[in-house]
């Protein structure tokens, strides 16, 4: 007996050392502070305690907390680089992530996500972690407390536009290589709860369960899940996708783990029944698939494979129902009209703002043509806004709305000038002579046509003449300002020397002829 002991102490010994001897990275990334939207409670608190737990199982660990986006990077390089001949890699996650087209992200805390450009400079592909740690690394451990509502997505839907479909809630699934388990706070697609203690639900039962001595990792999520699904009234089931092919122990036994009593079958069972309360009623095959994978032998298995078939028949038939509606020809129908009319009527209210705004859109017809979208383009362009698309939405009816002032700079016509902000006529007065106190007022041209007949000047007017210019035309030149004579075709004036002239053309437009009186 005594001998026997002795060996399973070794044993127990090598088991133990071999555990220690593995080399073990953590990465712990935690965004609370964000600069743009509100700031998440929890976040910080749980990458702080959930570094200090993985440091106590043996895990070299990489912290980052409230990181920018080159904080982000720079972290994510530190890990990477200290993966080189690891045993075990673990990831965990706590912030705002976001999942466009199928492709998970994580946010910094300086992200704003204005625009879908910015989701490529402002944002860090969870896949770059991901592929490093399975091209290193021969069991990879993913943890994702990532699935909270997110308030940068909505500004990225906003900016999108119709092509904001791409963008899902929660995060994306994730397939993994062989030797990898992924879990998340939620299943696919839906937005996990932040808590009301110092943690959130998913990251409590992680640090409750992680770790226990002899305990395979599969074994603890199932524990975790059970704990998040009593924490939120089965309002959020944890979700993991695995490729393992052994069993994980984070920290090996030193005794035999007893055998499970009665207790704990009742408390599995609870688990399970909670479970299947959640996803009875579903319509989505993977958490049925889920099930069958977590209690192969559980009391909802017959169920839950004709839920399967049930949901593969209605997939078949909605598909029959697509076919056969690609092969008629399109009707018109009532429904097709009302959305056009009220897709006409939200152009016409989006010209209608441009117009308000001085961004000429031209007559307010609902039909969107170029100078409707050279107009939208100038009202971006002059307010500083990034547009998806020159293309009409309500969110660009929202933000002409929203802008009170003129945007666009007032044009005036060629025949106007601007004035107290307002474009008015240019009125051109004509300028007459003025009458000379010579003339009498019989001679004004527009009452009485002077006589054809020149009288040639006497003597002693003729010497008193001596200052006037030679020519009649040249005197007419020094008298009368260019451009009276408008629409007349008989002018009569006096030199300043005190001689009388008049002047006669054949039409308007023709050249004058003038002579002494």
């Amino acid at each position: 007996m005594h001998c026997l002991r002795m060996v399973m102490t070794v044993f127990l010994v090598l088991i133990c050392s071999q555990a220690l001897a593995e080399k073990r990275v953590a990465l712990v990334i935690g965004n609370s502070a964000y600069q743009h939207v509100p700031t998440l409670p929890n976040p910080d608190n749980d990458a702080g305690d959930m570094a200090a737990k993985l440091r106590d199982l043996g895990f070299e660990v990489v912290v980052g907390r409230d990181l920018d986006l080159a904080g982000v990077r720079n972290t994510i390089r530190d890990f990477v680089g200290k993966l080189d001949g690891a045993d075990l890699a673990l990831f965990y996650y706590a912030g705002h992530g976001l999942q466009v087209n199928g492709e998970n992200y994580i946010a910094p805390v300086d992200a704003k996500l204005l625009s879908y450009i910015d989701l490529e400079f402002e944002a860090v592909p969870m896949n770059l972690i991901l592929s490093a740690m399975e091209r290193s690394t021969r069991v990879n451990l993913v943890f994702l407390d990532a699935c909270r509502d997110n308030p940068l997505a909505v500004n990225l839907a906003r900016s999108m536009g119709t092509r904001s479909s791409s963008i899902g809630r929660g995060l994306a699934k994730v397939g993994t290589g062989i030797g990898s388990l992924i879990a998340f706070a939620t299943q696919p697609g839906n937005v996990a709860l932040d808590g009301a203690g110092r943690n959130s639900p998913f990251t409590a039962a992680l640090l409750r369960h992680l770790g226990k001595p002899g305990r395979d990792i599969t074994r603890e999520l199932i524990d975790v899940r059970r704990d998040v699904l009593e924490a939120t009234g089965g309002k959020q089931v944890p979700w993991d996708n695995s490729s393992l092919t052994g069993e994980v122990v984070l920290k090996p036994s030193t005794t035999p783990e007893p055998a499970a009593s009665g207790v704990s079958g009742k408390s599995d069972n609870a688990a399970e029944l909670a479970y299947w309360d959640t996803i009875k009623d579903s319509s989505d095959r993977d958490l049925f698939d889920a099930y069958l994978q977590q209690y192969p032998a559980g009391t909802f298995v017959s169920l839950a494979k004709a839920k399967i078939r049930i949901i593969e028949r209605a997939a078949g038939e909605a598909a029959a129902t697509e076919q056969v509606a690609a092969l008629t020809p399109p009707t018109t129908e009532t429904p097709v009209l009302e959305t056009a009319e009220t897709d006409r009527e939200l152009v016409r209210s989006i010209q209608k703002e441009l117009n308000r705004v001085g961004c000429r859109a031209g007559s307010e017809d609902g039909l969107w043509g170029l100078g409707s979208r050279r107009a939208l383009e100038q009202f971006a362009r002059l307010s500083k806004v990034e547009l998806a698309a020159l293309e009409p939405s309500g969110d660009v009816l929202v933000r002409l709305r929203t802008q009170k002032a003129r945007i666009c700079p007032l044009v005036c016509a060629q025949n106007q000038q601007l004035r107290g902000g307002r474009c008015v006529d240019i009125k051109r007065d004509a300028k007459l002579p003025e009458p000379s106190t010579t003339r009498s007022t019989g001679e004004t041209p527009a009452k009485k046509t002077p006589s054809n007949a020149i009288t040639a000047p006497d003597d002693a007017k003729r010497k008193s003449f001596a200052g006037c210019p030679a020519s009649a035309q040249l005197a007419a030149r020094q008298t009368l300002e260019r451009g009276t004579g408008r629409g007349r075709t008989v002018r009569s004036a006096t030199h300043s020397c005190g001689r009388t002239f008049v002047c006669r053309r054949a039409a308007r437009g023709q050249p004058w002829d003038c002579d002494w009186r």
